[in-house]
């Protein structure tokens, strides 16, 4: 069979030698069909815990990338993060000691978090992953500074001129 056709259903994972596209298309609602069955049995714990494996290997992988977006990834995982282990985000504020509002000030950029915010984030999710796999809570301190790196680099065209002007350099060094 033609491998670019093959290439083309892979998609629906299943397999591509079939006589018809009808005849593929009804195999894989079958197998749609009892992927959900399984996944309706699956302990809820379980997914919790390939949510929370999920979050941290995209915040590693955040990590490695020079990302130059208006996009807050920082609260993006923290938001994540809550809605995964907690039903609502009072529960996370009280397990941590912070008032709802100042909690929902972080996420939405209202407020910077401060190192106290991020010494209870550590901790917190280090006790949380302790049963999931090896997690190192200053993940979240790497994670909301790379941003704030990428975005003063980002918007250099902005800020740049200004401080330039303002900026001196008495002794050269130099050949």
């Amino acid at each position: 069979m033609n491998n670019n056709k093959e290439l083309e259903n892979a998609e629906y994972g299943v397999d591509s030698r079939y006589a018809s596209e009808e005849e593929m298309k009804a195999d894989g609602k079958v197998l749609m069909a009892a992927r959900l069955g399984r996944m309706k049995n699956l302990n809820p714990n379980l997914i919790i815990q390939a949510e929370l494996l999920s979050l941290k290997l995209r915040m590693e992988e955040y990590l490695t990338k020079n990302i130059h977006e208006k996009h807050n990834f920082f609260t993006e995982f923290l938001s994540e993060y809550i809605d995964t282990i907690c039903d609502k985000r009072n529960q996370f504020s009280e397990d941590i000691g912070i008032s709802p509002v100042t909690l929902s000030h972080i996420l939405s950029k209202r407020r910077e978090p401060q190192e106290k915010f991020f010494l209870k984030l550590m901790i917190h999710s280090e006790l949380t992953y302790k049963n999931v796999c090896k997690f190192q809570g200053k993940i979240w301190f790497q994670v909301y500074f790379h941003e704030k790196i990428c975005d003063t680099m980002a918007s250099q065209d902005k800020w740049r001129p200004g401080v330039e002007k303002q900026v001196r350099v008495s002794n050269f060094v130099g050949v």
